[in-house]
């Protein structure tokens, strides 16, 4: 007997999808596209001088990348 012809043990294919991780991941995305659908007004933003009228979620989004690029290129050069 192969092992792939072996009965498998142990967690089913779904046990191996579902892992709490995935649980989260998905809540947290699904949360995400309900906050982005709620929070489509626009809202003005002023930037020193400027001022830029604007949907809360592409100024949220902004925020997001740019905290994630700060994130990446803190962890990069502390290699």
């Amino acid at each position: 007997m192969s092992a792939k012809d072996a009965p498998r043990r142990g967690k089913s294919r779904a046990g191996e999808w579902f892992t709490p991780a995935r649980i989260a991941v998905t809540v947290l995305a699904v949360l995400a596209v309900v906050f982005i659908f709620e929070n489509t007004r626009e809202v003005k933003i002023r930037l020193l001088i400027p001022e830029v009228i604007m949907p809360l979620y592409l100024a949220l989004l902004a925020m997001f990348v740019i905290g994630v690029l700060c994130g990446a290129y803190y962890f990069r050069r502390r290699r």
